[in-house]
């Protein structure tokens, strides 16, 4: 499994506005200009966590984006499967996935195994959590 520009780059938009929670709304070009990245890339990121309600945004000469719960309730796993789908490292364990060879697969206790462990990680890893643990804090 590999997290594409889209999830890495969404987990980073996210994270900014998450930084400056309680402060109000942030342009999307400012975090663009920050994290240096499209802001045209950013505005096709921000309209799926947008319909996903994990970000939610404010009209007007002052808007901007703002997370939809806190930091803290916002986890990594709920932020990559909106924009990344299903994070599987192969499909035959994915929630819909279907090998017709998984009572005599020899690797499928692996890829189980593994996909528990993505699990485990982005789904109790939340958005404070990261910056909690951030090199520059």
């Amino acid at each position: 499994m590999k997290v594409s520009t889209k999830g890495r780059y969404g987990l980073r938009l996210v994270l900014e506005l998450a930084q400056n929670e309680g402060k109000g709304v942030i342009p999307l070009r400012e975090i663009a200009k920050k994290q240096a990245i499209s802001e045209k890339y950013l505005e096709q990121i921000i309209m799926t966590l947008s319909k996903n309600g994990i970000v939610k945004s404010v009209r007007g000469a002052n808007g901007g984006y703002m997370l939809s719960k806190k930091a803290e309730e916002i986890t990594c796993g709920e932020v990559l499967r909106v924009l990344e789908g299903p994070l599987v490292p192969v499909d035959c364990v994915g929630d819909n996935g279907y090998c017709d060879r998984a009572d005599e697969c020899l690797s499928r206790g692996l890829w189980v195994k593994l996909r528990k462990a993505i699990d485990e990680v982005v789904d109790n890893t939340t958005l404070k959590d990261l910056l909690d643990h951030a090199p520059n804090k």
